[in-house]
């Protein structure tokens, strides 16, 4: 087994420990469970402000003694601080408990070193959450034991110790989870490594955040690389034990899946099979056939039957947010791609739609580069509707490429505005290239607003399911 099984004494001290847990999120509660469960006192610290933390619906779990909301509370004085991914690394206060010489945990290093069973990980710039669902999905397909979590699924140690030695625990693993954690995935798969979140971290960090995956496995351990990202190969050198690669621009040189034609083909132990079809995908885009072939090879790494990733494949309809067709108004398609938060998911939503866009970007950018965006806009797009903090910048970069190009402050302007131009035949793609920081405090909390908005339109049809 490729990565040691952990011990009691691998975990932190919590029994009478004074635990300071850093976010209300998701995360932060699922930790704050944990640690009381295990006879920790527990403070709870936010920079959200207490309407903030309404508006999230993010409470402190019974058994808490003390909240702090706006601010996040000097470490000294406590024995245990457990932080959520969206406490970076170089926040000050986690520099100064390392300083102290206090323990940092987080809720993705407490569950590999929680977890017996076997654990695959996932992680990459786009396509991680659709190829961990997929994952999923074939795990169900093939009746074995298993759990999703990570960024997916919820609260993951509310989970995670439940899990026999025999289920396999597929993780996705974003790179904020990944910059807390000193174990690696027995499979651990990297989908790509393009720029995004270079308003947090300088590019060389963010590839070294991605890298994490890697860095613990041995030899015993696979890895599994996209051999079209150039980010991606550069990533063989770190590979400690085995590989495989994906590619859809043909065959790899060792294990691995890639596209022939229109055929999903996968080799294991130097065995080959055509598993699938792309055109029995329910999924838009060539994004998600990449997905589709990473997942295949994922799945065929754990020794699932080809059927049953085939059955998965045909069956999966994509996660919701993520080219999500909401339904027709104004004669157009509407379609929710709020999941899109940087230029280049925004690039691969264009190149999914074969109608006349209108295109809905917006939110808070990230700093990264426009180009690319603005060429396939202006091949792909009727119009660009610019809304929310990043209007004017998105704005910019549209006008002269497309025509016309609309500037709003809110959503719910964005979809007004869309279907006052709206004609027969066009697809309306919100996918905004931008956070939902501005506005929303998730990505799905937006992509809900925005199907509200859309619902409510004169004429509105829902999409069949």
């Amino acid at each position: 087994m490729m990565v040691e099984r952990q011990t009691a004494a691998e975990l932190p001290e919590t029994a009478g420990a004074r635990a300071l847990v850093y976010s209300l999120g998701i995360e932060g509660r699922d930790l704050a469970r944990w640690l009381l469960a295990r006879g920790a006192t527990v403070t709870m610290a936010d920079t959200r402000n207490a309407e903030q933390l309404e508006a999230a619906g993010a409470e402190p779990p019974e058994g808490v003694e003390r909240t702090i909301r706006g601010e996040l509370l000097d470490p000294q004085g406590f024995d245990l601080l457990a932080v959520s991914q969206s406490v970076l690394r170089s926040d000050p206060n986690v520099v100064r408990a390392r300083e102290l010489g206090t323990p940092v945990v987080s809720q993705m290093a407490l569950a590999l070193r929680l977890c017996r069973g076997r654990v695959i990980g996932i992680t990459g710039s786009s396509g991680k959450s659709t190829t961990t669902a997929l994952v999923g999905e074939m795990a169900e397909c093939a009746d074995i034991e298993h759990l999703v979590g990570g960024n997916l699924g919820g609260s993951l140690l509310d989970r995670i110790e439940e899990v026999p030695e025999t289920a396999s625990v597929i993780l996705e693993m974003s790179h904020t989870q990944l910059q807390y954690t000193d174990r690696s995935p027995e499979i651990a798969a990297v989908t790509n490594v393009t720029p995004n979140h270079l308003d947090q971290f300088s590019w060389p960090e963010y590839v070294d955040l991605k890298r994490n995956i890697l860095r613990y496995q041995d030899a015993d351990g696979l890895a599994i690389l996209n051999a079209d990202d150039e980010t991606s190969r550069e990533l063989r050198s770190d590979v400690r034990g085995r590989l495989a690669e994906v590619s859809l621009a043909g065959p790899v040189a060792g294990d691995g899946t890639w596209l022939d034609g229109d055929a999903i083909v996968s080799r294991q132990g130097g065995a080959t099979d055509t598993v699938a079809s792309t055109a029995d995908l329910r999924m838009r885009g060539r994004h998600n056939v990449a997905n589709a072939v990473m997942a295949t090879a994922i799945a065929g790494a754990m020794g699932l039957a080809s059927e049953a990733i085939a059955d998965a494949l045909g069956s999966f309809p994509g996660l919701p947010h993520r080219l999500q067709v909401v339904g027709r108004a104004h004669g157009a398609v509407w379609i929710n791609d709020s999941i899109a938060t940087s230029p280049e998911r925004t690039v691969a939503a264009l190149e999914a739609v074969s109608e006349p866009a209108i295109l809905l970007l917006g939110g808070r950018e990230k700093a990264l580069p426009l180009d690319k965006l603005r060429a396939v806009a202006g091949e792909r797009c009727r119009a660009a509707i610019c809304f929310g903090e990043a209007a004017t910048p998105f704005a910019r970069a549209m006008a002269g490429a497309v025509d016309p190009v609309v500037r709003v402050e809110t959503l719910d302007e964005a979809v007004a505005a869309a279907a006052a131009i709206a004609r027969e035949g066009d697809a309306v793609l919100l996918s905004p290239a931008g956070t939902s920081f501005d506005a929303y405090p998730r990505f799905e909390a937006r992509g809900a607003a925005f199907a509200a908005f859309v619902a409510a339109l004169d004429g509105f049809e829902e999409a069949l399911s």
